[in-house]
């Protein structure tokens, strides 16, 4: 069918109006204008139209209503400007008028919904939150809008929709907030940027999922117009799809069918729901793809018969609502112009769609007699080989044929779905061209390309032969008139030949006489007539000299090339090596501490909270090595003095809780030990599933087979047979039979010689490397972190440059130190800015790092293992190395008492744990050796920083560095974050200015555009929009169309095979 125009009706000033009248100016609220006393004179109209263009601008205006407004007489205009200014000047509403109160309310509504309960008036004074921001966003200046994006205000009702609970699901504020959404889109900008939210109608679509009809009204009428706006229709399509999964739903538009068959017993919200249900399906079936494209619509439609759409629609009939009539009878009526549409491909009156007998017949008769036809058969073949097992996952490779096809049919050749695409990456021109067999296109192709050269060699032959037979015509036509002449010629020389014949022949007769008689005769006058014996030809001219070969002389030769490129600069340049580089940085040892020589401020610093290290503690250490001196070359002292003029210190101690929980389990008693512990011996041998017999032969094979795992046995060892619970058992040995679970269990263990040792040595054995695994990061960080300390170049540099700054801010006794305690480092957060509180004295640092010494920036690089150093308690780690020991000691003490022993055949203890104290020994010794050198390392590097004496363990020394580093990125990101905000700041402004010089623009190009009947480039026009698709004046000039084309065709062929009786439809 080809594509139907609609037409759109005007829009009003600040909401929508209908019909051609000019609108009547209001404020907002409803409230009309009232005569009010001017606070000021009305301006020149000059200056009166440069500000009232200024108001309306931000109002997002039609054409027509802006010609309107601007038609009024100046006094209306300064009324409507100055009650305007005066609004937004009203300091009641300051705090309204702005949406980042309108976001802050909701964003803190989504969050109390699920940790309070609220009560009927608390609902209702949220719902008025909701309902304040609708009437805001339709009634405040453009400016109000722009804010409210900018500030992801959309985002913001979107999350709200998203983890809305039951109870506010079903109330007003649903609704509410879908009429927030509705209203933003009734704004140009506010519509773009609706539309432009990849998952906005989606998650619009998932509010269809409650009991409250004017929240599925509000979704649905949102949803069909959006069907309308360009762009908008696979948007829609795309979202009913999510919401199929949403919803659970078997198929997609299910909800809205069973929603349209539903009684809810409420005349008028019932029509309401149905009509809006109505009219998104016919937007659904007729825009977008649907205007123009015929198979869509039949393919989309065809979902909703197979829902039973049909049946629903003749019980709709039944309410008699004009309204939902039209939408009715528009359904039907596009429903069947379009199968009438297709009975003419196959040249019928009306197909049967539900007869699959029929259908087959007309595709039978239609591919019968072509090429198509072998493939239609090798199809139902294979069909006929496809699975049919009831309880079989047949449906899906059924589901995945149809999804083919459906693609087959609707895919352009652009590769482009109208519907979303069934089956991804199935690009339908692709695949048949892949079928096609690329030899046998390049055969024929080759072929054709011969017959072509050939076709042109005949045709040049065939041109060629013309000319000459023309040429030759020519020619006969040139000696034909020769001939003409010479024959004449040739005849007028005969006559004279037989004249001149006849007079010889006279005269000799006359001779013959003469001579014959007596008297000679006198010869007569004039002589005897003397005939030539040859006649005269004319001598045919020379032929003309031949005519010189002319030919051009050849071409001279082209010149030569020039000559190659000129030569390279013979010297590279030389490139300058930037800043000289500084002294070397580690003086011998020897030298005698340096006179500090440390500019003084011009006026009092803030301290910097350090320890001074005693001067006769400082050689032999890094100290010694350290010169602060050239540091003062590079720093910005007056700058320093500015931003370190005074002390200020604010520091806050969070605290912290921990959660305790007790849990207790009652058991009961059982058998001739204790219950409790019998009970969960019972419970333990239920998890090892192993008889008591196969778990006597783990212990004594050592568990070979590793059936006992090591928490297990760690289990095992709390039910270790007591003394106590040996006597007692062994009382009742006789009753070995008889005895409960537990009791046997711990009886049969207790014959096992030393059970408990061995026990306790065999989970050592499987404990050993996870505990030595353990050990051994904890050694190693110790070790390579003090290492990192000592060898770490740039922590060096970083500790004289803070030397510097300390004796630069420091006075009297705290100055003129030759180093610091490096507890002292995590101080320098402490210091505070004078001027810029959020600016500590380590963001200073790293401001000078940054611009003098840049290469110290990546000193954590060299210091990697300092956070798992500062980890490490060594009393803890060389408790843990003194219990390996112990074990190690208790096995072999172990082993030299079951050497003594005899042995049972399956007692295997003794070749094992032989076998393992070998290894372990070995592997624990390297232990304790790289324990003793971290142990070394750890305490040069204490002499190293002057903190020998201080007694610091690892964890307290390298947790010093680790907190130091971790503030220092975090400054570090603190200086790339105010960079990025002041950045953001700027780029904020440059946008401002740009977007006001570019409503500027806009305000001018307004008169140029042009209105297209079927788009929405106007402000305020999507209210108008579905005020229209609700009444069904949207589809009014379709359904006209389509009646006069009925009454044409006329309906009574129609009605003798068509499924549905289509008398119904009065027209």
């Amino acid at each position: 069918m080809a594509p139907r125009k609609r037409s759109r009706h005007g829009l009003g000033f600040l909401c929508c109006f209908g019909g051609n009248d000019l609108p009547e100016i209001n404020l907002r609220d409803n409230h009309p204008l009232q005569y009010m006393e001017f606070s000021s004179p009305i301006p020149n109209p000059e200056e009166l139209n440069v500000r009232f263009a200024e108001l309306v601008d931000e109002l997002d205006l039609t054409d027509k209503n802006r010609e309107a407004v601007f038609a009024l007489p100046p006094e209306k205009k300064w009324q409507i400007y100055c009650s305007k200014k005066k609004e937004q000047e009203d300091p009641n509403k300051l705090a309204t008028s702005w949406p980042d109160y309108y976001i802050d309310r909701i964003n803190s509504m989504a969050a109390m919904q699920s940790l309070y309960a609220f009560d009927e008036e608390e609902t209702e004074m949220r719902n008025q939150v909701v309902e304040a921001l609708k009437t805001a966003l339709r009634t405040q200046p453009m400016r109000f809008v722009t804010r409210f994006i900018e500030l992801d205000g959309l985002t913001c009702l979107l999350n709200f929709l998203r983890s809305m609970d039951h109870a506010t699901c079903e109330s007003r504020i649903h609704t509410s907030l879908i009429g927030c959404i509705k209203a933003l889109m009734n704004n140009s900008q506010g519509r773009a940027h609706v539309l432009a939210q990849p998952e906005a109608i989606s998650t619009i679509a998932q509010s269809l999922r409650t009991e409250n009809s004017k929240t599925k009204v509000a979704v649905l009428e949102i949803l069909g117009a959006v069907c309308l706006v360009p762009g908008g229709h696979k948007k829609v399509l795309q979202a009913m799809l999510h919401y199929q999964v949403y919803a659970a739903e078997r198929t997609r538009f299910q909800t809205l069918l069973n929603e349209l068959d539903r009684s809810l017993g409420r005349y008028r919200d019932e029509v309401n729901l149905k009509t809006a249900i109505m009219s998104f399906i016919n937007a659904v079936l007729n825009a977008g793809a649907g205007e123009d494209n015929l198979d869509f619509r039949l393919h989309l439609r065809y979902e909703f018969l197979m829902l039973g759409i049909q049946p629903v629609i003749d019980k709709l009939r039944q309410h008699e609502n004009a309204i939902l009539d039209k939408h009715l009878d528009f359904f039907e009526m596009v429903r069947n112009e379009d199968d009438l549409e297709l009975a003419r491909r196959f040249d019928m009156v009306h197909i049967d769609t539900k007869s699959a007998s029929q259908m087959f017949e007309l595709i039978h008769k239609k591919l019968k007699h072509t090429e198509a036809y072998p493939c239609l058969l090798s199809f139902l073949h294979h069909c006929l080989q496809m699975p049919y097992k009831r309880n079989g996952g047949y449906f899906q490779q059924w589901q995945l044929l149809d999804r083919i096809l459906q693609q087959i049919v609707l895919q352009d050749e652009r590769g482009l779905d109208p519907d979303l695409a069934p089956l991804e990456n199935f690009n339908v021109k692709n695949i048949v061209n892949m079928l096609i067999n690329e030899n046998e296109v390049k055969q024929w192709r080759d072929q054709a390309e011969k017959f072509r050269k050939e076709h042109t060699e005949l045709v040049s032959r065939l041109e060629r032969k013309e000319r000459e037979c023309e040429t030759k015509t020519l020619e006969k036509e040139e000696m034909m008139r020769t001939l003409n002449k010479m024959k004449d010629k040739l005849a007028r020389e005969s006559q004279e030949l037989r004249q001149a014949r006849g007079q010889v022949a006279e005269l000799v007769s006359q001779l013959s006489e003469i001579s014959t008689g007596p008297i000679s005769s006198p010869p007569p006058p004039g002589g005897p007539l003397t005939l030539s014996s040859s006649m005269t030809t004319s001598d045919l001219p020379p032929p003309p000299p031949p005519l010189p070969f002319a030919c051009c002389p050849p071409p001279p030769p082209p010149p030569l090339p020039p000559g190659g490129p000129p030569t390279p600069p013979g010297a590279p340049p030389c490139f300058s090596m930037g800043l000289p580089l500084p002294p070397d940085p580690f003086p011998s040892s020897d030298i005698p501490l340096r006179k500090k020589c440390v500019p003084q401020p011009s006026h009092p610093l803030k301290s910097f909270n350090w320890v001074k290290l005693n001067e006769e503690r400082v050689p032999g250490t890094i100290w010694n090595e350290i010169d602060d001196m050239q540091v003062f070359r590079v720093l910005d002292l007056e700058d320093f003095e500015k931003m370190f003029s005074a002390y200020q210190r604010h520091q806050k101690e969070l605290g912290s809780t921990e959660d305790i929980y007790l849990a207790s389990r009652k058991v009961k008693e059982l058998s001739v030990i204790d219950g409790r512990r019998a009970q969960n011996c019972i419970i333990l041998l239920s998890k090892l599933k192993l008889s008591n017999e196969e778990i006597r032969q783990a212990v004594l094979k050592m568990d070979e087979q590793e059936d006992l795992a090591k928490d297990m046995l760690e289990q095992l060892l709390k039910f270790i047979p007591e003394k106590s619970d040996i006597d007692l058992l062994e009382e009742h040995r006789h009753e070995i039979e008889r005895m409960a679970r537990a009791d046997r269990f711990l009886y049969e263990m207790s014959r096992i010689d030393h059970y408990q040792q061995r026990l306790q040595a065999l989970f050592f054995k499987k404990k050993f490397q996870e505990r030595l695994a353990e050990a051994k990061p904890k050694v190693e960080a110790i070790l390579l972190a003090s290492r990192e300390l000592i060898r770490s170049k740039r922590l060096k540099q970083m500790l004289e440059v803070v030397l510097a700054i300390g004796n630069f801010m420091n006075k009297g006794q705290r100055g003129g130190a030759y180093g610091f305690r490096v507890a002292s480092l995590n101080k320098i957060a402490d210091t505070k800015s004078s001027i810029d509180r959020n600016i500590s004295l380590l963001h200073y640092l790293i401001m000078i790092l940054e611009k003098h010494f840049p290469d110290i920036l990546t000193m954590p690089l060299e210091l990697q293992h300092l956070p798992e150093a500062a980890k490490v308690n060594l009393a803890e780690l060389d408790k843990e190395v003194g219990n390996l020991r112990r074990g190690l000691r208790a096995v072999e003490l172990e082993l030299e008492y079951q050497k003594r022993q005899v042995r049972e055949p399956n007692d295997k203890f003794v070749p094992v744990m032989s076998d393992f104290i070998t290894v372990s020994s070995f592997s624990f010794s390297e232990l304790e050796d790289q324990l003793n050198e971290a142990r070394d390392k750890f305490s040069k590097a204490l002499m190293h920083f002057g903190e020998q004496d201080s007694k610091m363990q690892p964890d307290e020394f390298f947790g010093i560095f680790d907190t130091f580093l971790q503030a220092f990125l975090e400054a570090r990101q603190d200086l790339e974050a105010m960079r990025r905000k002041k950045e953001e700041e700027e780029r904020r402004a440059r946008m401002e200015a740009m977007l006001k010089e570019q409503r500027e623009r806009e305000r001018w190009q307004r008169q140029r555009k042009v209105h297209t009947g079927s788009t929405l480039e106007e402000g305020g026009e999507f209210d108008d929009l579905v005020s229209a698709l609700r009444s069904g004046e949207v589809f009014d000039k379709d359904l006209c169309k389509l009646k006069r084309s009925r009454k044409r065709s006329g309906s009574q062929a129609l009605e003798v095979t068509r499924e549905r009786a289509i008398n119904r439809l009065n027209y």
